[in-house]
């Protein structure tokens, strides 16, 4: 049978995923890398992703051989230190959530595990010359063994 590299993000397990582990059957909708959208990632060396938001109308079956968790370095401006909300006006001080992650090339690592997590997670590096730093596992990146790799989405 064929392999195939999927990779499965962290925020698609984390909405709609449900933890697998090596020797599992799956049913998953896979969208090829290049298909019809460009995702922000490169994949980690992936032919496809897995998509629980849309895709083909019919899952790919396989049962999953190996498992390898991706973690990355990203970084991003450090916030500035809030106004004293007791100055001025008196008010609520409101700030972005958004962060900017920038990835830190040379940081990108695979572990290989046996299961997939549902919620993954983040460390916190520190700062560094004004620009924090964090460790994120960004999802998974698992060979699949599928019969059938005609119903996933082709460039």
């Amino acid at each position: 049978m064929p392999l195939l590299k999927v990779f499965y993000e962290d925020w698609q397990m984390e909405c709609c995923g449900t933890p697998f582990g090596v020797g599992d059957e799956v049913n998953w909708k896979l969208v090829a890398y290049g298909a019809r959208t460009l995702r922000e990632s490169a994949g980690y060396g992936a032919e496809a992703w897995v998509e629980n938001h849309g895709g083909p109308d019919l899952p790919t079956t396989g049962r999953v051989q190996a498992l390898s968790l991706v973690h990355e370095e990203f970084r991003f401006a450090a916030p500035e230190a809030p106004e004293d909300p007791g100055k001025g006006a008196g008010g609520l001080v409101l700030r972005s959530t958004g962060r900017g992650l920038e990835a830190v090339p040379g940081t990108l690592t695979t572990v290989p595990a046996d299961r997939c997590p549902k919620w993954f997670g983040e460390t916190d590096l520190g700062t560094t010359a004004g620009r924090r730093r964090v460790r994120r596992t960004c999802g998974a990146l698992i060979t699949l063994d599928t019969p059938d790799t005609t119903r996933v989405l082709r460039p």
